[in-house]
């Protein structure tokens, strides 16, 4: 296995990971966002306020992505087994 496998392999795992964690980190900001305007609209300073609309927000968005999720985690898994795994036992 060469050099160049591997940082590809790399690049590709970073890649995957930046996809699956985006739609809850998206979800996340713009909730926190809302509910910060929210916050300073009403001068209520509650620190736990932010907390279930956040978590609510993350199910929403996870429920709604998952099925592509779990598609793309699959797709780079298959990759991986099929094409780098004999590849690395020299088949």
């Amino acid at each position: 296995m060469t050099p160049d496998i591997v940082i590809d392999l790399g690049r590709q795992a970073l890649t995957i990971t930046v996809m699956l964690s985006a739609p809850l980190l998206l979800a996340a900001l713009l909730t926190g966002l809302v509910v910060g305007l929210f916050q300073a609209a009403t001068q209520i300073q509650e620190q736990t306020l932010s907390f279930i609309p956040k978590l609510l927000a993350m199910v929403i968005a996870l429920v709604a992505t998952g099925p592509w999720l779990l598609q793309v985690i699959l797709d780079f898994t298959s990759d991986l087994i099929i094409e780098v795994v004999p590849r690395v036992l020299g088949a």
